[in-house]
């Protein structure tokens, strides 16, 4: 016959508690963390999140540039450019080993051209 002291029972009950409790804590958690979430913006913080948003603005536009100057730079040695063509956005093109023609755009991606894509660059007026 188990008392009602006997180590099993107790042992079991405290897990019981335990449980319980841990549970009770992270509801109680999770409604203090939403509740902490709606709070109005203040001016600060406004600013703040417009500063953010124009450093990584920057910060994009600054990797674009990058990334057009590597690749046409890359482009110029290792493929030919066309002379006297230009891509519809007034750059220039370049033809690779395939004899594929593409220019290179703000992002600093390749963009194949079509033949009808391609323009005959006008004379410079000197």
């Amino acid at each position: 016959m188990h008392s009602l002291l006997s180590p099993e029972i107790n042992i079991k009950a405290m897990k019981k508690k335990f449980s319980i409790g841990l549970l009770a804590l992270a509801l109680v958690g999770g409604l203090t963390f939403s509740a902490g979430a709606q709070e109005k913006k203040t001016e600060v913080g406004k600013a703040l999140d417009h500063t953010g948003k124009a450093i990584g603005k920057g910060a994009k536009s600054v990797g674009n540039k990058t990334a057009e100057i590597a690749v046409k730079g890359g482009s110029k040695v290792a493929d030919k450019t066309w002379k006297g063509r230009m891509a519809p956005d007034g750059s220039d093109v370049y033809i690779n080993a395939k004899n594929e023609k593409y220019y290179v755009n703000a992002k600093g991606a390749k963009i194949w051209l079509k033949p009808s894509q391609i323009k005959i660059r006008p004379a410079s007026k000197k």
